[in-house]
């Protein structure tokens, strides 16, 4: 038997959209309340201030009404100004993506760019913002998920803070799935959003914004209101006192006030050890049948995403659609420069369990030996297997 591409995946196991979480699916079915009705308002305000516990941030995020890139296009839009110099960090297709964006404002973007196996160094960053103190503001994507990578934004919102200049982080499928949080890594601007690890469909950004860069958002003339990608006209809305710029999305708001429950109810540790060994089990079940991981090492390989470069002459895009074709299951293709080259299993929300870095080890391994690649799928089962008894009975 061979699954129908014209019908759903029986598994779905990309580095996002993920599947939601059976809570978010039951809430986004509720009652869809009028935005302005007593009771919207004050649950709007109470979903902000748990949204503020959540991401542990010092004043009431942003929840913006669209997907992250909305969040992150506004970021660049609202706090880089027709002067400013800005560092571009670039490790990654997400990476050197917001770099078009910083274009579009700055005076003059300046970028440290890194293969895309590998992370951004903080003594790098440093050493540029010494003998570059004009730049005012710096960009780094945590997780770039395109290849699996991971930046240490704290270490260099460390050296940000410490130069002067603002950071903007896009957090957007690392925050929720691992310790990462705007207070730890210093950011002006930290984006993320509900459709990864907190197991939400996409349709809203959360947006932490420290007092600093409200203040520099405030005296940048060219900041957007009115718009879409307005953080000010937003700023206020959260209070139950106040108006909305324009009608929110109620039914995912729903879905995120669950998200947010599920995820304090577990406890963050928790979620996020379980991402962790669920992107344990993969790795070593991908290098149990003998295929190599596409981070340079390890120690930069993230949690929420396990990205397998590809044996020589096969082409990823096969390996997906005979793995989907074959057992049902669907996982994600890289992105620009590395489509084709590797295969993303993501590990987020509902899927950050161990049982499914089982089934995406069977499937890839299966699949990469139907294409002729000759793995050995019972060594890389028997590796993760390991791996998962090994947490038990530690």
């Amino acid at each position: 038997m061979r699954y129908s591409e014209t019908k759903p995946p029986v598994f779905t196991l990309t580095a996002g959209p993920v599947d939601a979480y059976p809570e978010v699916l039951r809430a986004l079915g509720t009652t869809v309340l009028y935005d302005y009705d007593p009771a919207f308002q004050a649950f709007f305000e109470d979903l902000t201030l748990k949204a503020q516990e959540a991401l542990g941030c010092d004043l009431p995020p942003l929840i913006l009404q669209g997907e992250p890139v909305l969040a992150l296009e506004g970021a660049a839009a609202s706090l880089i100004a027709k002067d400013d110099v800005v560092l571009n960090l670039a490790s990654g297709v997400y990476g050197k993506g917001f770099g078009y964006w910083a274009a579009r404002y700055a005076k003059k973007v300046e970028e440290i760019e890194v293969p895309y196996d590998t992370a951004i160094d903080p003594e790098q960053v440093r050493d540029f913002l010494k003998s570059h103190p004009e730049v005012k503001i710096v960009c780094v994507c945590n997780h770039d998920t395109p290849s699996g990578t991971l930046n240490d934004i704290d270490a260099i919102g460390a050296v940000v803070a410490d130069a002067g200049a603002l950071l903007i982080v896009d957090a957007v499928s690392s925050w929720g799935g691992m310790p990462t949080s705007p207070s730890s890594s210093q950011a002006g601007i930290y984006v993320t959003g509900p459709n990864k690890c907190l197991g939400c469909p996409p349709a809203l950004s959360l947006v932490a914004v420290s007092e600093a860069a409200w203040a520099k958002i405030e005296a940048n003339p060219d900041a957007p209101f009115a718009s879409m990608l307005s953080f000010t006209d937003w700023k206020s809305a959260w209070k139950k006192t106040e108006p909305f710029p324009f009608t929110p999305s109620v039914a995912e708001l729903n879905g995120l006030s669950a998200a947010l429950d599920r995820y304090l109810d577990e406890g963050p540790e928790q979620v996020w050890a379980r991402h962790a060994l669920t992107a344990r089990i993969c790795r070593e079940g991908i290098k149990g049948m003998g295929v190599e991981l596409w981070p340079a090492s390890e120690d930069i390989a993230s949690p929420t995403a396990t990205a397998v470069k590809m044996p020589t002459g096969i082409d990823a895009g096969n390996v997906l659609r005979e793995a989907r074709a074959r057992y049902g299951v669907s996982m994600s293709a890289g992105r620009a420069e590395t489509l084709g080259k590797l295969i993303r299993i993501g590990h987020m929300g509902p899927t950050a369990q161990p049982g499914y870095a089982l089934l995406a080890v069977a499937a890839m391994g299966g699949a990469l030996n139907a294409l002729g690649a000759e793995v050995d799928v019972a060594a890389g089962l028997a590796a993760a297997h390991a791996t998962w008894d090994a947490e038990i009975d530690a």
